[in-house]
């Protein structure tokens, strides 16, 4: 059903965002327009202002206004320990869990052929270089654990092949108080597979 011409642009726009369909778009725009308009002039120019300015970062490539992110800004993080992402949003996970202090790399996306995305989409003809000239001396390969992140996982540790680098993967099974019972086979068998030893 079209409302008028500002108001269907705007139920569009917001349909980009991911997992915003016509109904939630519609209930958005509505709400924005009847009851905040103030945050839709903020959000509009917050939008507005990072299309402008963010771009990626000229080290690990996440997502930043500035020419370096504050991560590789910082010179308390551990260059010497590289953790290999699919997303900026892979960041934001493992920095909320507090417990790494290395440094990332950024893929924006994993290796899927049929789509056309290969190394060079990925920037991973850019890494063992950037694995030698940070003198990182583990990389931690923390893409997801789908088919396409399982690949993307294998080309790079065969890049890195030559680099000093130990290259190690993030581990998959039982969550934290997850019960055997009810969690899928292949998790379970990711889990067995990546067993180690009781301290």
């Amino acid at each position: 059903m079209r409302i008028s011409p500002l108001i269907d642009r705007l139920i569009e726009s917001l349909q980009a965002l991911p997992g915003v369909g016509p109904k939630t778009a519609t209930r958005t725009a509505l709400h924005l327009l009847q009851h905040n308009r103030e945050g839709a002039r903020a959000l509009a120019a917050a939008l507005s202002d990072a299309a402008d300015s963010v771009r990626r970062c000229r080290s690990c490539r996440t997502l930043t206004e500035s020419d370096f992110c504050g991560i590789c800004a910082n010179p308390r993080r551990d260059a010497a320990v590289l953790c290999v992402v699919e997303s900026p949003s892979d960041i934001v996970a493992i920095e909320l869990a507090g417990s790494f202090s290395g440094r990332y790399f950024v893929l924006h996306g994993r290796l899927s052929p049929i789509d056309g995305i290969g190394p060079e989409e990925l920037g991973l003809t850019e890494l063992p270089a950037h694995v030698r000239s940070s003198g990182a001396r583990e990389v931690i390969l923390a893409t997801n654990p789908t088919v396409e992140g399982e690949a993307t996982a294998h080309y790079i540790k065969e890049s890195l092949t030559g680099t000093a680098a130990e290259v190690t993967r993030i581990a998959h099974g039982v969550p934290l108080g997850g019960e055997l019972e009810y969690v899928d086979g292949g998790t379970i068998a990711h889990a067995l597979q990546g067993r180690r030893s009781v301290d």
